[in-house]
């Protein structure tokens, strides 16, 4: 059962990666064939409608080219502010 904490963390996972994706100013198709996913799939976690495994979580960061801890804590201070 996804808690109101679980869906503030998976829209903050969301909007972290959307944010970072267009920092890189890199399109969905670029980042999935980075992160070795599809493109739906990076679209489906953009709109906070899937939730990456963590193995793929690592690779979604490293094709962002940020660390997957600090992609963490970037979700976590999102998810904190959305309070």
């Amino acid at each position: 059962m996804r808690t109101a904490q679980d869906s503030r963390v998976i829209k903050a996972a969301a909007a972290e990666i959307k944010a970072l994706r267009g920092q890189l100013d890199i399109s969905q198709e670029e980042l999935a064939h980075r992160a070795g996913v599809n493109r739906s799939f990076v679209a489906k976690v953009e709109i906070a409608r899937s939730q990456p495994t963590i193995a793929v979580l690592v690779r979604i960061a490293e094709g962002l080219e940020t660390d997957a801890a600090a992609l963490v804590q970037s979700i976590v201070r999102r998810s904190r502010r959305e309070r």
